[in-house]
């Protein structure tokens, strides 16, 4: 990324702004804007995060924010109320509060002597959802917004669900967000702009109202009220707001991108690339972009009128993707960027069927009958649920799952196709337990048998008619269900095969079922659909991304690299007894924020552990450990969690521990119980 020094506008920097809500909270913002604002005003830019604008995100917003600024705008990041320096409680994400306090930061932000009057969102992950969510509420300084690694369904669109299946997220988020919103406010006394004296008390008030993020979503398990208020699908007529929706195909979130703009009444664009859960001039895998250049013309034409041509552009762009030799870690993916005015671009729908020889075949076979029931180790080589790009997190050579799976074939490709749109199955089966799932890969596979993943999918079965009834399988009825798998863009070469890829299993991304299902697969009617996409039927001039750029990442340094560079599982399988545990180390090393003059460390552990043969051993258990201080001040907190389940019950244990200068302050345990609602 070329660093850029010099700016149209030199700028200046507010480290803490505190933001009046209408009910006498205040909010801590961190503002960068151009010196003479006060004279010639610009429009507002806001993201929207409960973590840490002085230290959590220093480092990012140090590239980004100073950028938009010295551009000619207000640059603003804010805490969400109960978190970093802002005052109140948070509860919950995304809860009642964040909306109202979205709406109310917007419109203080439009009455600001150094604004326009107009006002962007921007942010990836919890401030692309969250920028959402207030657009659904039509404030109207709102003009347009960016989400980043977003959902647009809380339910089966986060880390929580898919296809009505229990996400590995709910457990690895969930500790994380305990851990992120324990940590304390900053009592530094340099200064009148930050908390000062009272945030030992504020600290405690947040700790004793904490509330275990877990328990609220396993509480949850079907598409109730609880997940319906934020989640913009419920009615995207609401946003008014133009939407530029963008994220990566590594990323777990881009499920989410074409449903929400197909719904979308206003003006809007999406962007894919072949990144993880990032953004794209730093995300990987690269090629990573000039973001930061194409958020300026987004920006230019929405809050200042300027004609950037950005609106008179294909409103689709997406990389193409090719075959990369698979691996847990891949630096730049192989490909090409593609426009198209829309999306999914014309294809031929191409249907194949499977067959009792384990093909995939154009013409529908005589129906027969398969057996599928898949080890609870299955799953091993998926990688992470959200890839962060981090490190060696991708899916690996899926070889050893397709050796568990049941697999369907093509026969080699006698030549290249492309798939841009939503693979989909038409699966007729029966099953001989109540409760059970089904996981879908679609694989390319080389030559020499190397298997690459391309997307996937989950269905809980009970979930067949949607998530907000579920009910439980007939034994030994046979049923038509549909399942959608992940969207994807990618070039399939010539010489190589499509593999399906079908298991009653996919651990730990999926919780298991109670008990081993065998599932009865009927050939007849059941195929795969896919999106062969027609070679420039729609195809339009691609415009050239310019080279990334953004401002010095200045105002961190890193104090201690973190201790494993290599961050991949380690995966232990003891072949006697059928047991596997997975190790995730969470290091990310130590830093410190040199402006706030705060060091910030955090480590954690990360296991899974399941039984070959036993969905009941299944087990999911994180530590994670953060400290936070400054000479004369240190802080430190450690959040606890593990999951397990009986047939009938998932049971959460879990523990939260705060010291202060190395004296335990504050400890809650928590043991609760949640009956198993059809998952």
């Amino acid at each position: 990324m070329r660093v850029v020094s010099e700016f149209p506008r030199p700028i200046r920097e507010i480290m803490t702004q505190w933001i009046p809500m209408p009910d006498g909270c205040h909010l801590a913002a961190r503002i960068w804007l151009p010196l003479d604002a006060e004279t010639d005003p610009v429009p507002a830019v806001l993201e929207y995060l409960p973590y840490r604008r002085r230290d959590g995100t220093a480092m990012r917003d140090a590239v980004n924010q100073p950028y938009l600024a010295g551009h000619g705008y207000a640059a603003v990041r804010v805490d969400v109320r109960g978190t970093s320096d802002s005052q109140g409680i948070l509860t919950d994400e995304y809860d009642a509060p964040e909306m109202a306090d979205g709406v109310a930061i917007i419109a203080w932000l439009a009455d600001q002597t150094w604004c326009s009057g107009r006002v962007g969102m921007w942010g990836i992950s919890w401030g692309g959802i969250n920028a959402l969510q207030v657009a659904a509420q039509a404030p109207p300084a709102l003009c347009a917004i960016m989400p980043m690694g977003f959902t647009h369904d809380r339910y089966n669109g986060d880390c929580h669900h898919m296809g009505g299946c229990l996400l590995e997220g709910t457990m690895s988020w969930g500790n994380t967000l305990l851990a992120g919103t324990s940590r304390p406010p900053d009592p530094d006394v340099l200064g009148p702009d930050v908390v000062g004296p009272g945030w030992r008390a504020q600290w405690l008030a947040r700790l004793e109202a904490t509330q275990h993020p877990i328990a609220i979503w396993l509480s949850h398990q079907r598409r109730d009220d609880y997940w319906k208020p934020g989640s913009v699908c419920e009615d995207p007529s609401r946003i008014k707001a133009a939407v530029y929706a963008v994220s990566g195909w590594q990323d777990s979130y881009s499920r989410n991108v074409f449903p929400l703009v197909a719904a979308l009444s206003s003006p809007w664009k999406a962007l894919i690339g072949p990144w993880a859960h990032g953004w794209p001039h730093m995300a990987v895998p690269g090629p990573q972009i000039g973001f930061l250049q194409e958020a300026l013309r987004w920006w230019d034409h929405w809050l200042k009128d300027i004609d950037t041509g950005i609106m008179d552009e294909p409103r689709v762009r997406v990389w193409l993707g090719r075959w990369a030799q698979p691996r847990k870690h891949v630096p730049d993916w192989p490909g090409r960027w593609v426009a198209y005015s829309a999306w999914p671009p014309p294809d031929a729908a191409r249907a194949l069927h499977l067959t009792t020889q384990g093909g995939l075949s154009e013409t529908p076979p005589p129906s027969g009958a398969i057996a599928i029931s898949t080890p609870q180790t299955h799953g091993l080589t998926a990688g992470y649920q959200c890839s962060y790009g981090l490190g060696p997190d991708l899916p690996d050579d899926q070889r050893t799952d397709d050796a568990l799976a049941c697999c369907f074939d093509t026969a080699p490709l006698d030549h290249d196709i492309d798939l841009c749109g939503t693979p989909s199955l038409t699966l007729e089966l029966s099953s001989d337990e109540p409760q059970a799932m089904i996981a879908a890969r679609l694989c390319e596979v080389a030559p020499d048998g190397a298997s690459l993943r391309l997307s996937y999918g989950l269905l809980n079965l009970s979930h067949r008619n949607g998530p907000e009834n579920p009910a439980a399988m007939e034994p030994g009825q046979r049923v038509l269900v549909r399942l959608e798998l992940c969207p994807l863009a990618h070039h399939v070469q010539a010489g190589h095969r499509l593999r399906l890829a079908l298991s009653t299993t996919y651990w730990p991304i999926a919780w298991p079922s109670p008990s081993p299902a065998t599932l009865t697969l009927s050939t007849g009617h059941s195929a795969l659909h896919l999106p062969v996409s027609v070679a420039d039927a729609d195809a339009a001039p691609c415009p050239i991304f310019a080279a990334p750029e953004g401002a010095a990442p200045t105002a961190v340094r890193q104090t201690r690299p973190r201790r494993s560079q290599d961050p991949q599982d380690r995966i232990t399988h003891d072949t006697e007894t059928g047991n596997v545990l997975i190790t995730r180390d969470r290091d990310r090393g130590a830093w410190h924020a040199t402006d706030a003059n705060i060091a910030y460390d955090a480590t954690g552990v990360l296991t899974f552990h399941i039984n070959a043969h036993d969905p009941q051993t299944a087990r999911q258990e994180f530590t994670l450990t953060t400290t936070i201080g400054r000479p004369g001040w240190h802080t430190s907190t450690t959040a606890w969690s593990r999951l397990t389940a009986t047939r009938e019950a998932f049971v959460l244990e879990a523990s939260l521990a705060a010291f202060e200068n190395e004296t335990p302050i504050y400890r809650r345990d928590w043991t609760e119980v949640f009956p198993r609602d059809h998952i």
